[in-house]
């Protein structure tokens, strides 16, 4: 880190109380730090961040997700702590000055969007988003048959943070589970298996649940196309809460349309909005949810997001390698 600590600014956006202020001025050690977020936002959904105009060309270090419109005015900048897990948007080449840091906020997560593909399998599988629609039209009928996790498959394509917690709750019920990840030699908890990218194909027919959570790359664009989504079982499930180009939209709503997939759960989607004339609006077997199973929906999620960004305030007051460094 090239800049000393006496000429470095930590522009801090998170929304702390009088206490989690000043664990985070004793962690930035000699280091100068600006805070200029609100407590009154700790209950928000998306924490807001506004940062003074004179702050901007000052900061080395922000904590916060600022506009992306905006980095250019960020001249000094040496370091990024995002409050999301995603970082797209900032790693792309010419965004940032040459050679920023740029931290995550992974690890925060796995609870809150794991649990939400949970429970939207077991609505998959017990017909519970049919019923609900069935309540709205006030209409009493039996949806049919329902599926049981026991004894069956979980495939966790892309087994980090996310995917080792859902793997955890699979295993809980009764599935057995295997991985897929760039090094399949890495093992993950609650995974029983784990295999590379190269093996995807071969493992997806014996899936009866798929779990998506992978991040954006031009490797995962459209990781299921149409091809691979004609490998699964009519009886599969399929999850996506990672990136919503991982799936090829039109080609899902084909499978779904055509019942050659018993439901897909939804939480991100290509593109995002939806557009409102998407046939997967009106599919009874797709559950869709706007992009909420991470945020601050869960209390748990904010802690830990401060946590791990006070961890990284004084490593960075102390110049030692950061974690959730991101590679660029």
């Amino acid at each position: 880190m090239g800049i000393e600590n006496t000429h470095k600014l930590i522009v801090n956006c998170l929304p702390l109380d009088a206490a989690e202020r000043q664990a985070f001025v004793k962690a930035a050690r000699d280091v100068p730090q600006e805070f200029v977020g609100s407590e009154d936002h700790r209950g928000d959904m998306v924490w807001p961040v506004s940062i003074p105009d004179e702050l901007k060309s000052q900061a080395t270090a922000v904590i916060g997700n600022f506009p992306v419109s905006e980095a250019e005015r960020y001249t000094r900048l040496e370091w990024l702590q995002t409050f999301s897990a995603g970082v797209d948007a900032y790693i792309r080449p010419g965004v940032l000055p040459r050679g920023t840091m740029v931290t995550n906020a992974t690890g925060a997560y796995g609870r809150s969007v794991s649990e939400h593909m949970f429970a939207m399998m077991w609505s998959l599988m017990k017909n519970l988003n049919q019923y609900a629609v069935n309540q709205h039209d006030h209409r009493w009928h039996d949806q049919g048959t329902v599926l049981s996790p026991e004894g069956g498959i979980a495939l966790v394509i892309g087994a980090g943070d996310i995917g080792s917690h859902f793997a955890q709750l699979a295993q809980a019920v009764g599935l057995r589970t295997f991985g897929v990840r760039r090094h399949p030699d890495a093992p993950a908890k609650g995974i029983e298996k784990m295999y590379g990218f190269d093996r995807l194909d071969a493992l997806l027919p014996l899936a009866d649940v798929v779990a998506l959570a992978v991040p954006r790359s031009p490797q995962t664009h459209h990781l299921l196309d149409a091809d691979r989504l004609a490998r699964l079982k009519p009886t599969a499930i399929v999850l996506n809460a990672g990136r919503g180009d991982a799936i090829d939209s039109e080609a899902l709503a084909a499978a779904l349309a055509e019942g050659r997939l018993r439901g897909a759960g939804l939480d991100v989607t290509e593109p995002e909005p939806l557009p409102a004339d998407s046939p997967l609006w009106d599919e009874p077997r797709c559950l869709i949810t706007p992009h909420v199973a991470g945020g601050n929906h869960l209390k748990e999620t904010s802690e830990q997001i401060i946590r791990i960004a006070l961890t990284n305030v004084s490593r960075y007051a102390k110049q030692q390698e950061l974690l959730n460094l991101v590679g660029r």
